[in-house]
């Protein structure tokens, strides 16, 4: 396979500008597809133009005169034997004026858009040609491609090009692994790509553009086979791994359940015989446990952790905030403590002393639980005897921080068992494509006395009425959430802040106590205000999005959430579930700045009307998409470059068929068809 940059075009420069958009091979530089395209394959004559549109005419100039005014610009009018057009810029200089001579030919395309009732063009590409000279047009649609600064159109057009010459030459690069198959789509997978970069007629350009081409479907076609493939071998991959088996009689959780305030759901008692049979196997358990905010997942994986505690082995907990990492060692500490367990936190924010000697007891097996941070996968945290990883929050953190916790409990060729933990409920669609090679549990299930949250919405002009409310509140002893989307002024973003709510609040709501909690704050300050508020020492809480897991303070029943509208609708619902943890009534205030924007009328109305979070998720998948709601749209870890989840689900049977073919009949090809799509990203689902 040649490297990307041995292609002639394809500078060092180049490289590097590639670098910025994901292209690191060849592969990835085909499959960088069009965004739109433009046809230059004919002259428009100006007065058929059905603007906005994007259009290509051929005319003379009638005038062109500087005018000055709010800005600076060049105005030239243009004449074919149709009708007129104009054309503005803002950026020009002395030459491009004075080339503009009335009667000069002039070969121009843009987009035509009608203002004041008159055809202009702004920013035009535009060429002068001689009295008579014959323009030569294009034979194909001209593809327009997503950029980074520094790279040109024409330059990535001609490394695209560069890329398609060399794989017409080298077609042995491009086995269409699939054709055996189905034969329905004759083309090669080359030929498939240059229509793609390359297509012919505007007919192709209204196809592709509603991702109705044949070359379309059959690529978005092996991109999801090429994903649901490497799960399956992930999964393949698991099953022939060693694990301890972790089998007790169970006394230390019968202990703990019968000292338990309330029994625990129908749901968490399945959910834990799924992962109690997971344990006992001689492989690793890989095991997905969604659940709804206030579900009831924490006291699952406490059960969990006393199977291991039980057999004498290790189990660590990681959870993406310092907050929530805390929050989750006072219940394990204060749970556990008549069992004699001992539970230990480790974060960065550890004093050396502090922290060297829970690292010793980390180190000896005396810690059975280890609650922490990033701070867990550290070099120089060694575990004893390592046997249950559970991560917390699991799309919050990087593919390689969630692989090297597992590796750091890998001893004898034994691997740790690992429960992946996630309050925010993954549609299934997501769940059978993203989520393959694990198996899942599901809480389905709240536990009994609560109440569903009433959530209202209401413009931020009415925050006098909603003051009103926090005040009766906390005159009946309830308390209350008060949550901020910045922590700091901004004269980009029209939010109230954190500080300036904090200091208001104190000022309108005499004789309550408001606290103030956000991420610049050090954290035994924030640790301090969050232990006052959960002791009702703090009747109002003014925080930032610190607070959007973990939290759990049974007699909070109102939350408002200030510019909900600039918040995404899972984390709303993440938000949201911080009350209504008692038998009391709650309520969400969703307090908007007008007008709304379509999208975020369309998250603020599905709150009001529906508390499932599965319902949720599936409105988020259709509204953002699957990279964000699974949190990886940064990190890379999904990375589609063709298909849609939520388009192309109709798909995801017939790919998961194909795919178990290609596993039973041709594994050989497997590789290429991953070094085809994923490249490096091969082993991004590991953990």
């Amino acid at each position: 396979m040649i490297a990307l940059s041995d292609l002639p075009r394809v500078t060092d420069k180049g490289l590097e500008l590639l670098a910025k958009l994901n292209i690191n091979t060849v592969f990835d530089l085909l499959f960088h597809l069009p965004l739109r395209y433009q046809d230059r394959t004919k002259i428009d004559q100006i007065n058929q133009i059905q603007a906005p549109c994007d259009a290509q005419i051929i005319a003379q100039v009638v005038s062109a005169r500087v005018v000055f005014g709010r800005r600076r610009m060049l105005t030239v009018s243009l004449r074919d034997d149709s009708g007129e057009l104009q054309l503005r810029f803002f950026y020009f200089n002395k030459s491009q004026v004075q080339a503009f001579t009335e009667g000069q030919r002039v070969l121009c395309s843009g987009e035509a858009r009608l203002v004041a009732r008159k055809l202009e063009m702004v920013h035009p590409k535009y060429r002068l040609l001689a009295d008579a000279e014959e323009v030569i047009l294009q034979q194909h649609l001209e593809p327009v491609y997503q950029l980074t600064k520094g790279l040109q159109q024409r330059r990535l057009q001609s490394m695209i090009q560069a890329a398609l010459s060399w794989a017409q030459k080298n077609s042995e690069h491009f086995d269409d692994l699939l054709k055996e198959y189905s034969t329905d789509h004759s083309p090669t997978l080359v030929a498939d790509l240059i229509s793609l970069h390359q297509p012919s007629n505007s007919h192709e350009s209204e196809l592709l553009l509603n991702q109705k081409h044949p070359a379309q479907q059959r690529l978005v076609f092996d991109e999801l086979v090429t994903h649901h493939l490497a799960f399956l071998q992930l999964r393949e991959t698991a099953h022939q791994r060693k694990a301890r088996p972790i089998q007790t009689d169970g006394q230390l959780a019968q202990v703990f359940e019968r000292d338990l305030e309330y029994q625990l759901t129908t749901a968490q008692q399945r959910v834990l015989a799924e992962i109690r049979d997971d344990l006992k196997a001689g492989t690793p358990m890989m095991r997905l446990l969604q659940g709804d905010v206030g579900s009831g997942k924490t006291v699952v994986a406490l059960l969990s952790s006393l199977e291991a505690a039980e057999k004498g082995l290790q189990t660590a907990l990681m959870a993406p905030t310092e907050l929530l990492a805390e929050q989750h060692y006072r219940y394990f500490s204060e749970e556990l403590l008549a069992l004699g367990i001992n539970v230990v936190w480790l974060t960065s924010s550890l004093k050396r002393k502090q922290r060297n000697e829970t690292l010793a007891l980390i180190a000896s097996g005396t810690a059975q639980i280890i609650v922490g941070t990033h701070a867990l996968f550290q070099d120089e945290v060694e575990f004893k005897n390592l046997a249950l990883c559970i991560t917390d929050e699991q799309h919050r953190f990087g593919v390689h921080q969630r692989m090297t916790l597992s590796d750091k409990g890998l001893q004898e060729q034994c691997h740790p068992h690992q429960l992946i933990m996630t309050a925010t409920p993954i549609p299934r669609t997501l769940a059978m494509s993203m989520y393959a090679h694990l198996d899942h549990s599901i809480i389905d299930e709240m536990p009994p006395g609560r109440q569903p949250i009433k959530t209202v919405a209401i413009a931020d002009t009415r925050r006098a009425e909603v003051i009103d409310r926090i005040r009766q509140a906390c005159a009946e002893g309830a308390q209350v959430y008060w949550v901020c989307s910045l922590i700091e002024e901004s004269e980009t973003l029209l939010c109230q802040t954190a500080i300036e709510t904090y200091d208001n609040l104190c000022q309108q709501l005499h004789g309550v106590t408001v606290g103030l909690v956000h991420g610049k704050l050090a954290s035994p300050e924030k640790n301090q205000t969050m232990q006052d508020f959960a002791q009702q020492k703090v009747q109002v809480l003014v925080a930032t999005t610190v607070i959007e897991v973990g939290v759990n303070v049974p007699n909070a029943t109102l939350m408002v959430i200030e510019n909900a509208e600039r918040f995404g609708l899972a984390q709303l619902h993440q938000l949201r579930g911080r009350v209504g943890r008692g038998r009391q009534q709650s309520s969400c205030v969703l307090m908007y700045s007008s007008p709304l924007g379509d999208y975020a009328r369309k998250r603020i109305d599905a709150l009001r009307k529906s508390t499932d979070g599965f319902k949720l998720a599936a409105i988020d998948l259709e509204l953002r998409g699957p990279g964000e709601v699974l949190g990886t749209k940064q990190s890379g870890d999904v990375r589609l470059r063709m298909a849609d989840l939520v388009r192309d689900a109709a798909l995801l049977p017939e790919v998961q068929r194909c795919a178990q073919w290609l596993m039973r009949e041709h594994p050989q090809r497997i590789p290429l068809l991953a070094q085809r799509w994923l490249g490096k990203a091969a082993d991004y689902a590991r953990a």
